[in-house]
């Protein structure tokens, strides 16, 4: 995917409904798919039920499965949406400078964001924990967004691959303090090393933070891939084809290169490590590519609405999930005042329940955007 600035025109472009879609197929597994698949594992011990069950739970320290594919392909389409945005408003005429005000100030009100969904407003700031799932993506955002903003393809790639060489070189060379090298003893790496230094005290897991500092690090990567994607999808001299071919193509590549790099520097999300980043780099293109072929290019889209509808508001629906208890409000509606209806029933609810604000919220064009 070369250097695609000549030829791009995103001004006369459709929106790329196959982008909303990705990301509300995305986040149904984590607000909506785990819990069902869950609720209905504990009443149906089904073949592809059990399956779905552990891949839907992150493994323990190495290793990967489904869900841990869920927050970097977030991250990864994040970037691809980047390369849209900055496009559009370089159109608009937006300088440099405002375009840094507006990366940091989206960037810092994630991180903050993640914080007040860890309980900031509790005020227990003694056992607040920092780290957050929306910290990484504000960090990582903020991070990929500034140095594609100011570096061309070529410029991306060279820092991509330098970000994960170099953590590489950190996190399974370089002797830790009091723990040598290596990265097989959770806590014993430079990641939960430095984020004991930066943050103690409030982390997730006392000596570690599967969302730490140090580990957000390698997953700007995740966002300069999408936004190396973006900038191909939105080319014009190329086919439709020609694009679901080369990410397709390259998604295979990174793939096989995060395998072989695993027999080295073990896949791990906890770590975020750059084996991790590939093979999660590899899948989100694999994936865009297939939503791009079947929506984009072939135009069929009448099973997309479902996913669309979560998709242009993930924001809203993970702060919401986490503050609305759509359980409590299924038991009311269902009149469940004696608890004689099964959990599953309110629980499922519950989830058609939040489908249905965001579906009012997309049918009255209302967003919660940064």
């Amino acid at each position: 995917m070369s250097n695609p600035s000549p030829t791009l025109q995103p001004s006369r472009q459709e929106r790329l409904v196959s982008l909303d879609a990705l990301r509300g197929f995305d986040m149904f597994w984590i607000i909506f798919g785990e819990a069902l698949v869950h609720i209905l594992h504990e009443k149906f011990h089904w073949g592809p039920l059990e399956w779905l069950h552990t891949e839907l739970q992150h493994p323990e320290w190495h290793g990967f499965t489904f869900y841990d594919l869920i927050f970097p392909l977030f991250m990864f389409l994040a970037g691809v949406s980047f390369s849209y945005s900055l496009n559009k408003r370089r159109q608009q005429g937006t300088s440099n400078a405002q375009l840094h005000w507006q990366i940091i100030k989206r960037g810092l009100l994630l991180v903050l964001l993640g914080c007040i969904y860890n309980g900031l407003l509790l005020f227990d700031f003694e056992n607040q924990r920092y780290p957050s799932v929306l910290g990484r993506i504000g960090l990582g955002y903020m991070g990929g967004a500034l140095i594609a903003l100011h570096l061309q393809t070529k410029g991306r790639l060279i820092v991509a691959a330098a970000l994960l060489l170099g953590y590489w070189i950190l996190m399974k060379y370089v002797p830790v303090p009091g723990f040598g090298t290596g990265v097989d003893n959770p806590g014993e790496t430079w990641s939960g090393y430095l984020d004991r230094i930066i943050v103690s005290g409030h982390l997730y897991k006392d000596v570690r933070d599967p969302e730490g500092l140090v580990s957000t690090i390698p997953s700007i990567v995740n966002v300069l891939a999408g936004v190396i994607t973006g900038d191909w999808l939105r080319r014009e001299d190329k086919s439709g084809y020609q694009k679901v071919g080369a990410m397709a193509l390259a998604g295979i590549l990174c793939w096989g290169a995060g395998q072989l790099w695993n027999f080295d520097f073990p896949i791990n999300k906890n770590l975020w490590t750059s084996s991790f980043v590939l093979v999660t780099v590899g899948w989100s293109l694999i994936f865009l590519a297939t939503f791009y072929l079947v929506i984009d290019v072939w135009k069929l889209r009448w099973w997309t609405l479902f996913f669309v509808v979560i998709g242009v508001n993930p924001l809203f629906i993970y702060l919401a999930s986490a503050f609305i208890d759509f359980n409590a409000i299924a038991a009311l509606i269902l009149r469940n005042e004696e608890g004689r209806l099964h959990p599953t029933l309110i629980a499922g609810t519950g989830l058609i329940l939040k489908w249905l604000v965001l579906y009012v919220m997309y049918r009255k064009k209302i967003f919660l955007r940064l």
